[in-house]
């Protein structure tokens, strides 16, 4: 699907939007990227580099993620990535992710993915009526593993 909105609210992309994402994106912003081990992000983070994605950890209380030198915004982000974001990638709780979608807007970034157990239709529909697509509730790393291999 693309984005737009329905009855029900803006509307997110399916399985094979969802694999053509990541099949056409390079660059990652992780918003709330750990460097702790324990955390979901820090495996997320490290399953996005292993898979040849060029990441930049977004979180302002970390100094780097798995030798990645960690900013503070998504504006950070894109200079980082050369100004270019296709993916923000976000672990944050969901009341803090309406912010997020509109700097993802504002960055002018591809696509805004709230991760597993991450639902806020507000955001949704910021990112969607930005122009961005949206995908929520759903692992990055999880749907790599379903992508076909080759």
């Amino acid at each position: 699907m693309i984005p737009g909105d329905s009855a029900d609210g803006p509307m997110l992309l399916d399985d094979a939007g969802t694999a053509e994402l990541l099949r056409s994106s390079r660059t990652l912003a992780v918003v709330g990227a750990s460097s702790n081990p324990t955390r979901p992000s820090h495996g997320v983070f490290r399953t996005l580099l292993a898979s040849g994605y060029r990441c930049v950890p977004v979180n302002p209380g970390e100094s780097e993620v798995l030798g990645v030198a960690a900013v503070a915004t998504l504006a950070e982000a894109a200079e980082a990535l050369g100004g270019h974001i296709d993916i923000v990638d976000v672990f944050r709780r969901a009341e803090f992710t309406a912010d997020v979608a509109r700097e993802a807007v504002a960055v002018g970034a591809r696509a805004l993915w709230l991760q597993l157990g991450i639902v806020n239709w507000e955001a949704a529909s910021i990112a969607a009526a930005g122009g961005l697509v949206v995908v929520m509730d759903r692992c990055t790393a999880i749907e790599l593993r379903r992508l076909p291999r080759g």
